[in-house]
């Protein structure tokens, strides 16, 4: 017997895709009236125009080295599903959509991102109110498109291929994965070291303001913030949605059971219940974006922002109540045994995502005791700042990790002690989805900081002064939003990966089956037989590897910050020293920024590719060499491990940062003072703690669980294979050699060293 859908269920995908749909004319008609209104000066035009070209010409680049790995994985995935050639095909194209789904959402989000900056900056020159709307709806497209792109296409897929969609979901959620990675780690990688450079430079040594137009990293500074803050967590999020999705219906599935019994009813229920819940995430994003307006040109923004979020998550919240009641409560179509475990498991996702953000914004915001102690270290000196910040950042991640584990302990409660695990994990998805039902709101938070911050930086490079206030304000609240919405996301992917860890138990349990876990259900019974225990020494080692593959990958990606850092300050310096006039001022000399963006941009491309190949190679190497226990041992640690450090980096980032802007707003001497300075080396350090390293891994931690998911019916089929073996002995050299590349000099770095030795010597 196969899945049939009622005609309720054929009306509740129709409305899905409608919902979709509509979300996506909201995103384009916020778009239309974003980019007609007007842009102030013809300086802030002209800066304006510099930032556009810098981030397309980046996000364009980055595109074009990421095509070649996706058209290898095309290929890969062709073979990953056994002989089922018609499924591995399917595969293979949705992993191409989801590629697209996840660049079109970033491309869109960044592209309005650095067009609404300018008209922020211009309407902040008479209102505040203005200002606001327009960072904020700038943002909204991002999330818009975030939350209907993916809806589409896994409505689409489930529609067309039911009981099968889970295994071709899976390539379209691999696809937005790895478009995430790479744009996570490849803008991060831009954004904190144009960053780093700038301030170093600029702040420290040459003692003038953040965003002075002599300062030659500015520009890409402004740049960095949209390809790293606004692509890459649009990118992020996406992924989070997608995977998460999947996972529900790998869970879901499992219900029907095996053979002539199967129940398959209860399976299309809990299948279509988070598909439903996606579309009401659609039309309460659009009712949060629409709330969040200020009344006055008096209300702080913080409070327009947080009205908005709050009620669209409490309307959320109403859907999954109507939902649940009218639709899985139905005794004739639903499973109404279950149906307020679904409500609860579903309703403490928005409880987690609060909880999240408040806990975040303590760690990080000024008006806190947290920042107001790194602020206080400051007198001191960098070291005690440094100190200061990293023991908030540690033991902000324990709190996290305490929130996370009560969601999962109340899918515990909610389904029973005595419940199956798949049951309980299943809740775990819900948590995830819940979640995220707010992300078109969520988006528009994080979107909102970057467009603010560029605002800021126009209008400081085109010397407009009837902003100031207002943009400063736009500014500050724009560094709260984007720490609070990074744990968000932080926890979203947490919870992801622990949903897709109950469904790698399930694909190993239908390869033992002879399923090849692609397309046949698997009954519950049987996947009580398939445990990772931790007392099997392969299980150990993996997941004492899994637990250091973050490690690991944030040293690569905070080297790479550094070594591109590196370059960009020894040509800001040059600059100063050789373009005469340029640090006195002097009417029309300016620098040359140019050099300053094609060194980012280079540098971001040429190290994003190590991490992302350790990324996809490094879970199948293990599955290889210690079978699917191992592999199970090492996603387990990549989820723990991964969800601490990227807490920790985030956290403390955002921590110093605003400890700087305490200090900037008049603390302990103000601009200029010792403390001043030790600030700004927090800062400094924080930066690729906060935004490259730490938001990274939560790509990382998706990705290696979506790689060990595709990969674990032929670690089962094919583990004791030489051939497997040996594939993987190859693999393994390629990480290594990508490591060492990784790791080997520049030729700008080569060529100061030289230059440093030839000085000593004379």
């Amino acid at each position: 017997m196969n899945m049939t859908l009622t005609a309720f269920e054929n009306g509740a995908l129709v409305f899905t895709l409608v919902a979709a749909v509509i979300g996506l004319l909201f995103a384009v008609d916020l778009r239309r009236k974003i980019t007609a209104l007007p842009q102030g000066t013809d300086k802030m035009k002209s800066i304006a125009r510099q930032i556009q070209e810098g981030a397309m010409a980046y996000l364009h680049r980055q595109f074009k080295t990421i095509a070649y790995i996706v058209a290898i994985l095309f290929v890969a995935l062709f073979f990953t599903a056994g002989s089922d050639y018609g499924l591995g095909l399917a595969r293979s194209i949705a992993f191409l959509l989801g590629c697209a789904a996840s660049a079109t959402t970033g491309y869109m989000g960044m592209t309005l991102a650095v067009r609404g900056n300018v008209r922020c900056a211009n309407a902040a020159r008479t209102s505040l109110k203005d200002a606001f709307s327009i960072a904020f709806n700038s943002g909204a497209v991002a999330g818009m498109f975030t939350v209907t792109m993916g809806l589409v296409g896994a409505t689409i897929i489930f529609w067309i291929y039911k009981e099968h969609a889970t295994d071709v979901l899976l390539g379209f959620g691999f696809g937005g994965c790895l478009l995430a990675l790479f744009m996570r780690v490849g803008g991060g990688i831009y954004t904190k070291a144009a960053d780093v450079g700038a301030d170093l430079v600029g702040k420290v040594e040459a003692g003038i303001p953040e965003d002075d137009p002599r300062n030659a990293a500015v520009i890409a500074d402004n740049v960095g913030d949209n390809v790293g803050d606004c692509a890459g967590m649009a990118a992020d999020i996406f992924e989070s949605y997608e995977i998460t999705l999947v996972a529900s219906m790998i869970l879901a599935l499992a219900h029907a059971g095996s053979g002539p019994d199967a129940d398959w009813r209860k399976a299309t229920v809990w299948i279509m219940f988070p598909i439903i819940i996606r579309a009401i995430g659609v039309i309460t994003s659009m009712l949060g974006i629409v709330i969040a307006r200020m009344r006055t040109e008096d209300e702080h923004p913080m409070a327009a922002i947080t009205r908005g979020f709050i009620w669209s998550a409490v309307a959320s919240a109403v859907g999954f109540l109507l939902v649940a009641i009218f639709y899985v409560g139905n005794e004739h179509i639903g499973d109404p045994a279950n149906h307020m475990k679904l409500f609860f498991a579903t309703l403490s996702g928005l409880v987690l995502a609060v909880a999240m953000y408040k806990l975040t914004e303590y760690y990080t915001s000024g008006e806190f005791g947290p920042v107001k102690s790194i602020a206080k270290s400051t007198q001191t000196g960098s070291a005690t700042t440094i100190l200061s910040g990293f023991s908030e950042g540690l033991e902000s991640s324990v709190y996290a990790l305490l929130v996370v584990c009560g969601c999962i302990f109340f899918s515990v409660i909610v389904f029973g002690k005595g419940a199956a695990a798949i049951d309980i994990l299943y809740g775990v998805s819900l948590c995830g989805l819940g979640m995220l039902t707010t992300t078109g709101v969520i988006i528009s938070m994080d979107t909102f900081g970057p467009v603010a911050d560029n605002a800021q930086g126009i209008s400081e490079m085109a010397k407009i002064e009837d902003n100031k206030s207002n943009v400063e304000l736009l500014d500050a609240v724009g560094n709260t939003t984007k720490a609070a919405t990074k744990g968000i996301a932080i926890a979203s992917a947490v919870i992801a990966a622990i949903s897709l860890f109950g469904s790698y138990l399930s694909k190993v349990a239908g390869a033992y089956s002879g399923a090849g876990g692609a397309g046949e259900s698997i009954s519950i019974e049987a996947l009580t037989n398939y445990h990772i225990q931790l007392d099997n020494p392969t299980v150990f080692i993996g997941m004492l590897i899994g637990g250091a593959m973050p490690f690991l990958f944030s040293s690569m990606t905070i080297r790479a910050v550094g070594r591109a850092a590196f370059e960009i300050i020894n040509e800001v310096r040059r600059q100063f020293r050789e373009i005469p006039g340029l640090m006195e001022g002097k009417e029309g000399v300016m620098p040359e920024s140019g050099k300053v963006v094609d060194i980012c941009t280079a540098s971001a491309i040429r190290e994003l590719v190590a991490p992302g190949l350790m990324a996809v190679l490094t879970p199948i190497i293990i599955g290889a060499w210690l079978g699917w226990e191992g592999l199970g041992g090492y996603l387990a640690g990549i989820i723990v491990t991964g969800q601490l450090m990227a807490v920790l980096m985030c956290n403390a980032g955002g921590a110093w940062d605003n400890a700087k802007k305490m200090i900037e707003d008049g603390a302990y001497g103000g601009k200029g003072s010792d403390a001043h300075k030790a600030a700004v080396v927090g800062d400094t350090v924080g930066d690729p703690f906060k935004d490259t390293a730490g938001p990274a891994l939560n790509p990382l931690i998706k990705v290696m669980n979506t790689v060990g998911l595709l990969v674990a019916p032929l670690v089962v089929t094919a583990g004791d294979s030489v051939a497997f073996k040996v594939v993987a002995v190859v693999l393994a050299l390629v990480v290594a050699g990508a490591l060492v590349v990784s790791k080997r000099e520049t030729v700008a770095e080569e060529a100061a060293e030289a230059t440093l030795v030839g000085t000593d010597a004379e």
